[in-house]
Formats: C-alpha cells, sequence, structure tokens
C-alpha cells in the first residue's frame, strides 16, 4: 500500500517540530514527576492518599489514550496533538497555582487524561513521519523527550534549591512552553500524504485497528520495558541510600544518568537500525538493560550501583521507540494508515500499565524478600523481549530486500 509523494521541505519541518513538541512533553512531565514532594506538601496530601493521586494520573491517561483511538477515526491525529498540549501544559499550571486539595484532584485529573491523548497522537505522528521518510528517525523523536526531561528536571532542581513555590517555577515555563506548542503544531504532518485535491487519502471499508493477538507481543513488551523504567524512577534513589550505603546527594543522581545515558542511547539508536535493523537493535538494547539490572542487584557500592543504572538507560532507551514503530508497521501494511494510528493507541495503553505496575511490584518484593532481589524482576521481564524480538523486524525485512517502500522526495 503506497500513498502520495510528500514535498521533502513539508517532511522536514513536520519532522522538527514533532521533536519539538516530544522535547515540551518531556519537560513538562519531568517537571510534575520530580516536584511531587512539593505538590504533597503544599496541599496537605497524607502520604496514605498520595498513591491514589499518583495512580490516578496514568489510569486517566490510559482512559484518555482509549478516547484518542476512537477519536482519529474523524480527526486527524495533528489536529489532536495541537489541540491537547497546550491542555497538558496549562493543567501543569493549575497544579501549582490552584488553592485546596480538590483543585488539584481535578488539575491532576485533566493532566492525565490529556497527556494519554498527546502520548498517542504524538507518537502516531512519529509513526506516520518514519513510515513517509522511509527509513529509522523514531527513536529521534524520543531523543529529544529525554532532553526535554532533563531540562525539566533542571528546572526542578533549580525551582527547589533556590526555595521557589511551584506557582512561580511552572508559571514563567508555561508561558513560554504553550506558545512554542501553538507554534509548532502548525507544521505536524499526519498521515503523511494527501491525495491530489487536498483530500486525505481513504481506507477502503470499516477502520479497525490491529487484532489485539498480533499487537499482544508488542504490549508485553511496551509493559516490560515500563515496568523497568518506573523501577529506575521510583526506586533508584532509594536503592543507592539505602541498600547501597551512598550518601543523600550521590543518591539523587541515578535517575538523572539514567536519563543522560537514555538521551544519548536515543540519539544514535535511528543509525544503529538504518545499519543493523530493528531486530538486532532491540535484542542488544534488552540485553544491555538485562545486565544493567544484573550489575545493580549484585553492585558492591554506590558506584557499581551507577554504572547499572547507566546501562539500564542505554538498554532501555532503544525498546519503547521502536515498539512503536513496530506497530505502526504491522498495522499500515494490514490495513491503512488510519488503522495504524488506532493500534498506536491501543499499544500506547500498555506504557501506563507498566508504570502502574513497576513501583508497587519492586516495593513489595524488596519488602518481602530484598530489594536486590526484587531487581532481578524487572530483568526477567525485559529478557522477555528476546522472545518476541522477531516481532519487530517483519515489515522492515520487506524494505531491506528492496521491495515496496513509501517514497518520499529527498528529505533530511
Amino acid at each position: 500500500m503506497t500513498a502520495p509523494r510528500v514535498p521533502g521541505a513539508q517532511l522536514r519541518h513536520g519532522r522538527a517540530s514533532l521533536a519539538l513538541s516530544f522535547f515540551v512533553q518531556g519537560a513538562v512531565f519531568a517537571l510534575l514527576v520530580t516536584r511531587i514532594p512539593a505538590i504533597q506538601d503544599r496541599y496537605g496530601i497524607s502520604d496514605a492518599l498520595l498513591p491514589a493521586f499518583l495512580a490516578a494520573v496514568p489510569v486517566l491517561a490510559g482512559v484518555g489514550s482509549i478516547v484518542t483511538e476512537r477519536l482519529v477515526q474523524r480527526v486527524r491525529p495533528s489536529r489532536v496533538l495541537r489541540a491537547v498540549q497546550p491542555v497538558v501544559c496549562l493543567a501543569l499550571a493549575a497544579v501549582g497555582s490552584v488553592g485546596s486539595m480538590a483543585q488539584v484532584a481535578v488539575a491532576l485529573a485533566v493532566f492525565g487524561l490529556t497527556v494519554g491523548a498527546l502520548d498517542a497522537s504524538m507518537n502516531m505522528l512519529g509513526v506516520s513521519l518514519q513510515r513517509a521518510y522511509g527509513r529509522s528517525i523514531m527513536l529521534g523523536f524520543h531523543a529529544a523527550y529525554s532532553l526535554g526531561g532533563i531540562v525539566g528536571a533542571s528546572l526542578a532542581w533549580a525551582g527547589a534549591h533556590w526555595k521557589l513555590s511551584l506557582a512561580l517555577l511552572y508559571g514563567p515555563v508555561v508561558a513560554v512552553l504553550v506558545p512554542l506548542a501553538l507554534l509548532v503544531g502548525r507544521w505536524f504532518v499526519d498521515r503523511g500524504q494527501r491525495a491530489p485535491g487536498g483530500r486525505e487519502e481513504a481506507s477502503a471499508g470499516a477502520v479497525v485497528p490491529l487484532a489485539m493477538r498480533l499487537l499482544l507481543p508488542l504490549c508485553l513488551v511496551m509493559a516490560f520495558a515500563y515496568i523497568g523504567d518506573s523501577t529506575v524512577s521510583n526506586w533508584s534513589a532509594k536503592y543507592l541510600q539505602d541498600v547501597l550505603g551512598s550518601s543523600e546527594q550521590l543518591a539523587t543522581l541515578p535517575y538523572n544518568v539514567y536519563m543522560v545515558t537514555t538521551l544519548l542511547g536515543r540519539a544514535a539508536g535511528d543509525l544503529g537500525v538504518r545499519r543493523f535493523g530493528a531486530v538486532a537493535v532491540v535484542r542488544t538494547g534488552a540485553v544491555v538493560a538485562a545486565g544493567g539490572f544484573a550489575v545493580v542487584a549484585a553492585a558492591p557500592g554506590p558506584w557499581a550501583g551507577m554504572a547499572g543504572f547507566m546501562l539500564l538507560g542505554l538498554g532501555l532507551c532503544v525498546i519503547v521507540p521502536q515498539t512503536f514503530a513496530a506497530a505502526g508497521r504491522h498495522a499500515f501494511e494490514k490495513h491503512g494508515p488510519e488503522a495504524a494510528d488506532m493500534t498506536v493507541a491501543r499499544l500506547n495503553i500498555f506504557n501506563y500499565v507498566g508504570f502502574l505496575i513497576g513501583s508497587p511490584l519492586v516495593g513489595a518484593l524488596g519488602d518481602a524478600w530484598s530489594y536486590r532481589g526484587a531487581m532481578l524482576v524487572p530483568m526477567a521481564l525485559v529478557l522477555v523481549t528476546l522472545v518476541y524480538a522477531r516481532s519487530f523486524g517483519a515489515p522492515e525485512a520487506r524494505y531491506g530486500d528492496g521491495h515496496e517502500r513509501p517514497r518520499t522526495a529527498d528529505v533530511g
């Protein structure tokens, strides 16, 4: 199934604007999650109630992704992204400036619902653009997200260091990010192609996502990758300090190190996919991530543990973008571009499933057994990716054999 040619300049503008959108979302999400203790203190949220607040955000994000799966049958993903990204930014500002616990609960609910739609539509556009380019560019978008996360976490650190209120921290940042999100939305390119006369190419018959039996291996890979990711984000500091005996200051570094190595791995990952193929890159990522968990579990001290978290970043970083790309390719080949969008939205739900499971799973195992032993469970789950690695390469293998691929103008 082919689609009309797209001007190279339009694709380049679409690629740059989408990368900026990923960057904005990475910064916004980091600003929220790294200041959770300050949010808890500001609104008097008890330790018993906090887990409910934290769990509500990914649950509602999953709902937002389900709604987006239906919505994109009628509305282009670019319009969804253009509408929801400013709302996500404004919800962050509201989290820092409202006056009561009930109001912050509403702000977090809005954040969760819209971030689910945002994550789904961003990855739809990324998959569509990669298809239009005819080569791997998906990891580059997620590298922009990692860079945004580093910037957001750095701003959060500065706000904590200078004892800025949440409103004073979030307000100026959102005042910059909302206009940026509105501006870059003008150049989004989705379903990458237009039929003559400016109308989108229509699919014949009813549009359906990829059958769940075919999508399930990728759903499991997505969930297991996010179990690993949430283990790092939620437990790395505690593990380094309580298990490996680091100082409080050193214990703040593992997540930052993880984010930096995630950025580096994603920045180089597309080149690896083009050179060696998605299957080889995903297999390598799974083995490196499992090795990282093994190093963390066996580490004799904090610096060895830090090296393990570095390996985790390098390994896990390639799996999620390639999972979205593989799901989109399979759905496109079977049912067309609208089905690819719907499939990406459905797969995105398992992002939040993994996030919800990961932190309590490691915590429960750590309390009942040991935190060293608990690190072996996400290690084993990540290794399951090796079983399903072939799911990442079937359509791409046909391209590599020189058969039909999307035709585009020469793009950079």
